[in-house]
């Protein structure tokens, strides 16, 4: 696995979809830490943000083990044991089930979200009721690097 850092201006970090250790996010998260820390170009991204804390907080594990694994040239299976070392111990059945979980995540449903995630959704075109925040995530991330 890679550990350069991206130009999150000319592509996109990993879906968030992405599984490493069979936790989603962990991906994009490590894309967006090597961008902002390890010299490449973080763009409209943003670190330790709601989404990274997804995964974190549920590990109970702070952001800044992870920027450090970042910044010590962990890969992202490393990030993952690190994960796996920390925090909440989690079973891999229950890893996969939480990751399924967010998979499967519609903001749309939550009163508190539905407003905001129906206008972001619209701007690309979906159907709010039918598209997950991860789908929004990857549309937006295809709209935003297209040629």
């Amino acid at each position: 696995m890679s550990t350069q850092a991206k130009d999150l201006t000319k592509e996109a970090p990993a879906s968030p979809k992405s599984r490493v250790g069979g936790y989603v996010i962990l991906a994009r998260m490590a894309d967006k830490a090597r961008a902002e820390f390890l010299g490449g170009n973080i763009g409209d991204y943003h670190t330790d943000c709601p989404l990274d804390h997804m995964l974190l907080d549920w590990k109970d594990v702070p952001y800044s083990d992870v920027k450090q694994a970042i910044l010590d040239g962990a890969d992202n299976e490393k990030i993952a044991a690190l994960l796996d070392s920390k925090g909440t111990p989690k079973t891999q059945e229950e890893i996969a089930a939480w990751s399924d979980s967010l998979v499967a995540v519609n903001p749309y449903y939550n009163p508190e979200k539905k407003e905001w995630f129906s206008g972001e959704v619209e701007k690309l075109g979906l159907d709010p009721a039918s598209t997950t925040m991860f789908e929004w995530l990857e549309a937006d991330d295809k709209a935003t690097h297209a040629s």
